[in-house]
């Protein structure tokens, strides 16, 4: 593989930043320095370091997004704004939004080249759970509650799964909570709360799979999971 490919799939920098670091002399394959971007390297095995630190390839790459409404969760539209529009300077091929977001949902919203653990995570057998901060229009009564908690009927064939209620707070005519399910299906937090009488009017998602989503991200930004959060993920989809 190229030099200046690989260093970008390592998450040195973009391509146009390691070509630089290239052409400076701050890359070493097998201890020798190397100057020209389009140097073939093994990735399996030259032992290549950046500024006398060791690299270590890694075949996937993985996001946080904290999508703003108004962006669709998708790879292309032809109409509309794409998260993967928000993240064209990320480091890593063929990156792909793990699940969706409605359009008018914010949040956290995983993006990766891992389709394996996409799949595990996505995979209706194993009940990752989702975590979302609701706001809506009417009243919420403790019947409600159970019904959500219980598992409640949005037209489908099957009642929805039992759902975490918690946070509920109330006032004249309006009400919040944090709602936790563990099924992907079309639009189900809205038709759940649309199943006990209410109207969702703000939603965001702030967990998926123990992966907690970084206040500090503002709006249509994001950043490399951590290692932890990595290894939080691959327990979840495990």
């Amino acid at each position: 593989m190229r030099l200046d490919k690989l260093l970008s799939q390592m998450q040195v920098g973009t391509r146009s930043q390691v070509k630089e670091y290239i052409r400076n002399g701050n890359i070493t394959v097998n201890g020798l320095v190397v100057k020209k971007p389009d140097y073939k390297a093994d990735e399996q095995k030259d032992h290549i370091c950046f500024m006398g630190k060791a690299l270590k390839f890694q075949k996937f790459t993985y996001y946080m997004l904290n999508k703003p409404s108004g962006v669709v969760t998708a790879t292309k539209d032809n109409r509309d704004r794409t998260v993967m529009d928000l993240m064209q300077d990320a480091v890593g091929k063929d990156l792909f939004p793990v699940g969706r977001l409605d359009k008018d949902t914010e949040g956290l919203l995983l993006i990766t080249n891992d389709g394996a653990l996409s799949h595990r995570l996505l995979s209706p057998k194993k009940h990752v759970e989702k975590t979302y901060y609701v706001e809506c229009e009417g009243t919420l009564s403790s019947e409600g509650i159970l019904m959500l908690e219980q598992g409640v009927d949005i037209g489908d064939e099957k009642r929805t799964l039992p759902a975490g209620v918690s946070n509920v707070k109330q006032s004249d005519g309006t009400y919040s909570m944090l709602l936790t399910i563990t099924e992907g299906r079309f639009h189900q937090v809205k038709r759940m709360i649309g199943a006990v009488g209410g109207t969702v009017t703000y939603l965001k998602r702030i967990s998926f799979g123990g992966l907690v989503l970084d206040e500090t991200l503002e709006k249509g930004t994001w950043r490399a999971l951590r290692q932890e959060e990595m290894e939080q993920l691959d327990k979840q989809g495990g």
